[in-house]
């Protein structure tokens, strides 16, 4: 019986042990993000001040206003906005209607080309940079944000995660659906979809963030000022005022905001589809 007892006292001190880690590891990590706050509250001459005034004893509201005069911010956000909006839709429309098809349709060399496409991801984006920027001049798509949405409206990732998680879901649903005179395309809609929430929720989470911090796709695309993305816009920002610190930190912390709502609406489902996918049965 004291070794039962003992046992378990052990383990929750384990418990508590790791979860105080846990913690610490999570503030040491939250560090930088609290000081661009703090920082985005100051004058310049206070950003780099030692001690660290974490707290502002008089905080500059008006650097979150002066940063939309500075440059066209609201524009750079516009076009983020509207890059992230259409890459993440068409990316979670085209991977989970292609994964439907690797998984729940039987069709000949299907693995083969599911693993020939699986494949792509190992190849470095750098190695077919160039071919592609070739393809969209003699398209003369350079220069338009539609150049970007053409480029990643597919993802190789995408069709591998929403596959792994169609996997989970029994043959047995499609196959009563199928007797009952359910076509393909209402087998997608009305049964898959709905049941896959959490890996959409996932791969629009990875899809908008990966778009949203995008800098070299625009940067090779994009020469206008008034179709940058927020990412070129905070560089452009950076070499135009790299003394104005406080308003630097204003920029960057702006930026991360839709990121974080976008987070926090879909944290569930996330969270969710990263600890189901690749579970069978």
């Amino acid at each position: 019986m004291k070794k039962v007892i003992s046992r378990e006292k052990k383990e929750k001190i384990q418990g508590w042990v790791a979860f105080v880690l846990l913690i610490l590891l999570s503030l040491f990590v939250l560090v930088p993000f609290f000081w661009m706050i703090s920082s985005s509250l100051k004058q310049d001459n206070q950003v780099f001040s030692i001690p660290i005034q974490w707290i502002p004893k008089h905080p500059e509201w008006s650097n979150f206003i002066d940063i939309w005069n500075q440059i066209p911010l609201l524009t750079f956000f516009k076009n983020t906005i509207f890059l992230s909006v259409v890459i993440t839709f068409l990316q979670v429309l085209t991977s989970s209607f292609a994964a439907y098809g690797f998984s729940k349709m039987r069709f000949r060399g299907r693995d083969i080309l599911f693993l020939a496409y699986i494949g792509t991801i190992a190849i470095p984006w750098q190695v077919y940079m160039v071919p592609q920027f070739i393809m969209m001049r003699q398209l003369q798509l350079t220069d338009t944000l539609w150049s970007l949405v053409l480029l990643q409206a597919f993802s190789a990732f995408g069709v591998f995660l929403m596959r792994q998680y169609y996997m989970s879901i029994p043959e047995e649903l499609s196959e009563a659906a199928r007797i009952d005179g359910l076509s393909e395309y209402g087998i997608y809609f009305r049964i898959i979809l709905p049941l896959t929430k959490p890996a959409l929720a996932t791969l629009t989470v990875l899809t908008f963030v990966g778009t949203w911090n995008d800098y070299m796709g625009p940067f090779i695309y994009l020469n206008s000022t008034e179709l940058k993305t927020i990412q070129l816009g905070l560089r452009m920002f950076v070499s135009l005022y790299d003394a104005q610190y406080a308003l630097i930190m204003a920029a960057s912390l702006v930026s991360i905001i839709p990121i974080g709502i976008v987070f926090l609406l879909t944290q569930k489902y996330f969270v969710e589809g990263l600890a189901t996918s690749g579970m069978k049965g």
